[in-house]
Formats: C-alpha cells, sequence, structure tokens
C-alpha cells in the first residue's frame, strides 16, 4: 500500500473516532475491512491519538475566525492528521505532509477546504521553521 492510501485510510479512522467515538482498532479495522491493515496508517492513527491534546494546541493559534470545534470534521482530522506528520514524523519532509493534507481536503472537504488547509498548515510550518 502507498503511504497517500495510508494516509487516506488513517484520515477515514481519524473522521470516525471523532465523530462516532468508536475505540482507535475498530476504526482502522473497519476502514480496511478484509485486508490486513497497514502499519503506516496505525502509527498515523494511534500517533495522532496520542499527541492529540498538543496537536490542537498548535493548531488552534492559526483558526483565524474559527474555533477547533466549529470545523468541519473531515478538516478538523485532515489538520491533526497534518500537524502529527510535521510535528512527530522526522523522515516525511513538511511540503510532502503539507501537499498530501491538500489533496485529501480537496478529495474530501468542501470546495474552500483545501486553501483553509494549506492556509493554516502553512502558518504552523513557519512557526515551526523558526
Amino acid at each position: 500500500m502507498n503511504r497517500r492510501t495510508a494516509r487516506e485510510k488513517a484520515l477515514q479512522a481519524l473522521f470516525q473516532i471523532d465523530v462516532s467515538e468508536i475505540e482507535p482498532v475498530e476504526a482502522i479495522k473497519h476502514v480496511f475491512e478484509e485486508e490486513t491493515p497497514d502499519g503506516f496508517t496505525e502509527k498515523l492513527v494511534f500517533g495522532t491519538l496520542e499527541h492529540l491534546t498538543q496537536i490542537d494546541e498548535m493548531i488552534k493559534p492559526h483558526l483565524v475566525n474559527w474555533t477547533l470545534e466549529r470545523l468541519a470534521n473531515v478538516d478538523r482530522a485532515i489538520l491533526r492528521l497534518a500537524v502529527y506528520e510535521l510535528q512527530f514524523e522526522d523522515d516525511i519532509p513538511l511540503n510532502v505532509s503539507i501537499d498530501e493534507a491538500i489533496e485529501m481536503a480537496k478529495a474530501y472537504g468542501d470546495d474552500q477546504a483545501s486553501k483553509f488547509v494549506n492556509g493554516v498548515l502553512s502558518s504552523i510550518k513557519k512557526t515551526m521553521e523558526n
């Protein structure tokens, strides 16, 4: 499984966990159906959940005129996943994480989601580089 597909599966699992409050193992099982879960997907899901409070605190200052709770569930899940990658996955270039998040926002979000995700993540990246 390529990393883009693994990220999409991780996004789907994180979305389910956020919306339905199901256990992470169950969410991962559900998105993989009959397939064996991918290690990268599991790493993304469990890593995001493990650092969720820190990730949310990194996102909040960059939400101009928004609160984390008011975001569309899918946008929130995309941002959380991307910020996990930006902050905790040293082997993934920052721009790759941002580009992948933008592509997921185009695929799963509304018409404005990709611009919004790009703006928030670019702002977070700037603070990380300083």
